[in-house]
């Protein structure tokens, strides 16, 4: 296996790994034996466990970001925004991809965790806010009901009946921030 293979395996190994048990639950040991490499590799590959942390973090925010900004397709405004939104909803099946971006929220307390991942989360907003030309409030609106989604995904209501599954499951369609501006919204 060349290194750029075996990289990409743990890589895989990893992500699993710490989308199940975050920074400080998941195991290099585990990682390791996974690979079927020792424990030393994975550190001369990546230095430390939180740099391979952050660097699946990173790599499932960037994700996200970019595909938003593919699927709005040279749009703007509120149509643009939808369809950053249709691809966000279709994102959220990629289970490990998703709990990896909750997994960085969650340790957050770790001051370069929380730098890391404020700037991922800052590089969505500009994202979206340079792809779609909205202001500030509708973008805010938009994320916000993004982390709803994500929070429904984390909770695997997509096959529950109760009516606030069905309520959180609500696709972003084109019109769903129309209502919202910076003058009814300060």
């Amino acid at each position: 296996m060349s290194g750029v293979e075996r990289r990409a395996q743990v890589l895989k190994f990893a992500a699993d790994e710490f989308a199940a048990h975050g920074l400080h639950g998941a195991s290099t040991e585990t990682i390791a034996r996974s690979a079927g490499i020792t424990q030393a590799y994975i550190f001369r590959m990546f230095g430390t466990k939180k740099a391979l942390f952050l660097e699946l973090v990173g790599a499932a925010f960037a994700r996200l970001t970019d595909a938003m900004v593919t699927a709005a397709d040279d749009q703007t405004g509120l149509h643009a925004l939808a369809l950053m939104g249709g691809q966000y909803y279709d994102l959220l099946t990629d289970r490990t991809q998703l709990l990896l971006q909750l997994q960085g929220l969650a340790a957050c307390g770790d001051v370069e965790v929380r730098d890391a991942v404020r700037a991922s989360f800052a590089a969505m907003w500009d994202a979206v806010a340079q792809a779609t030309g909205l202001d500030p409030v509708t973008v805010k609106s938009f994320l916000a009901f993004g982390m709803l989604l994500n929070a429904g995904a984390a909770l695997d209501v997509e096959d529950l009946a109760d009516d606030w599954a069905r309520g959180v499951r609500t696709r972003i369609n084109t019109g769903l921030f129309e209502h919202i501006t910076t003058d009814t919204n300060r």
